[in-house]
């Protein structure tokens, strides 16, 4: 029986952190939303990207967050799983 709530309980858990973050397109996401799902971005960074995004292109890899200013590395790899890329379909 303990064995069986230990299953539950880490399931539960699992479930848990998997929902705490949703996936984002950084191609897409406003700076309210950026700073929302991804972890180590705030509100000053979170405006970096979009402004980097609107002066520059869509971003083509996750790595090019690290061309923003303030955002390394080791924000992007804490974020990698939660990271989207599609280009948005442009209107005609």
């Amino acid at each position: 029986m303990k064995l069986l709530s230990n299953i539950v309980a880490g399931l539960v858990l699992t479930t848990l952190s998997m929902a705490s973050f949703a996936a984002v397109n950084i191609n897409t996401a406003d700076a309210e939303t950026l700073q929302k799902e991804l972890k180590g971005i705030g509100q000053e960074k979170a405006e970096a990207i979009v402004a980097y995004r609107l002066a520059n292109g869509n971003f083509k890899s996750a790595d090019e967050l690290t061309n923003v200013k303030g955002v390394g590395i080791k924000t992007v790899d804490k974020n990698r799983d939660n990271i989207v890329l599609q280009t948005p379909a442009s209107s005609k």
